[in-house]
C-alpha cells in the first residue's frame, strides 16, 4: 500500500494514507477532500500524506489556504490531527470528545463533530452516526463506531471502521457467496448496554443500505477503494446486515424472528 490521491470526480478526492502497526505492517488509513460549492475545501479525517501526494493536496488547496474545516468522524484516528493542525492553521477543527482530550491543545470548534450542528453547516454531505452501539468505547479497542459522510455529486461514502471491505477475490466471493463488505468485528462488543441494541443497530444499517443506495464509490479506512455497480451497496449492506442479525440471535441478543 502506497500514499495516493485519487479524484472521484464532482469535486471529491480519496487519499490513501499509510499506517504501519509497530512501524513494520501497513493497515493504510485515509482521509478525503471536498470541494465546497463556494470554492473552498472540507477534509474528512486528519492525515499529512508526503512526497507527491502532499504537493498534490497543496496545489489543490493553494498551499492549504482554501481548507476552511477539518471533521475528524473517528474518535480512534487521533494520530494526523496535530500535524493536520500544523499544515492547516487556518482551517476549523472539529472532532468528538476523545479528539479534544487527546489533542487538548488544539483549537477544537465548540460544537462535536457529530452533532446536527455541525452537519448543518455543510450541506454538500449527508452524515449518519450508527445507532444501538458506542460511538466512543470505553474499551480502547473497539473502534467500531464512527461517524459516516455521504457526497451525493459523486456518490462517494466515506467510513472508518463500521464499515470494511472484504480483501477476497471476487472468484472466491462468488464461490462463497460472499458480499463484498463486512461489519467491524468488534461490533458486537461496541452494543450499548441497552434492551434492543442490536436490533436498532440492524435497523439503522438496513435504513442506510436504502437512504444511500446510490453509492458508487466506497473509501473504506483500513482496507480499500472500491467501485461498486449499480444496486452492489444496497445488496452487500442488506446481506451483511441479514447474517449479522442471525449472529446477533444466536447470542440472543435479538429475539426470534
Amino acid at each position: 500500500m502506497t500514499e495516493t490521491i485519487i479524484d472521484l470526480g464532482q469535486g471529491f478526492w480519496s487519499i490513501r494514507g499509510d499506517l504501519r502497526l509497530g512501524g513494520v505492517v501497513n493497515v493504510g488509513t485515509q482521509a478525503s477532500l471536498i470541494r465546497r460549492s463556494n470554492g473552498r475545501f472540507v477534509m474528512l479525517d486528519s492525515y499529512r500524506p508526503s512526497g507527491a501526494v502532499h504537493r498534490d493536496l497543496m496545489a489543490l488547496t493553494e498551499n492549504g489556504r482554501a481548507v476552511e474545516a477539518v471533521l475528524n468522524l473517528h474518535p480512534f484516528h487521533t494520530l494526523h490531527c496535530k500535524a493536520m493542525a500544523q499544515e492547516l492553521p487556518n482551517a476549523t477543527f472539529y472532532g468528538s470528545a476523545r479528539h479534544r482530550a487527546k489533542a487538548s491543545d488544539l483549537n477544537w470548534a465548540d460544537d462535536p463533530v457529530e452533532s446536527p450542528a455541525v452537519a448543518a453547516l455543510f450541506p454538500e454531505l449527508q452524515f449518519s452516526l450508527p445507532a444501538g452501539i458506542d460511538y466512543i468505547s470505553g474499551n480502547e479497542k473497539v473502534h467500531a463506531g464512527s461517524l459516516l459522510a455521504y457526497h451525493p455529486a459523486s456518490r462517494s461514502l466515506h467510513v472508518d471502521d463500521t464499515l470494511n471491505v472484504l480483501p477476497i477475490p471476487r472468484w472466491l466471493r462468488s464461490l462463497l457467496g460472499l458480499p463484498r463488505l463486512s461489519f467491524h468485528p468488534t461490533v458486537k462488543s461496541a452494543l450499548k448496554p441497552q434492551a434492543g441494541a442490536a436490533a436498532s443497530f440492524c435497523d439503522w444499517a438496513d435504513d442506510l443500505a436504502d437512504r444511500w443506495a446510490d453509492t458508487r464509490n466506497l473509501c473504506a479506512a483500513h482496507s480499500a477503494l472500491i467501485r461498486l455497480d449499480d444496486g452492489e451497496f444496497a445488496a452487500s449492506l442488506h446481506a451483511i446486515t441479514a447474517r449479522q442479525r442471525r449472529k446477533f440471535r444466536k447470542a440472543g441478543l435479538i429475539g426470534a424472528a
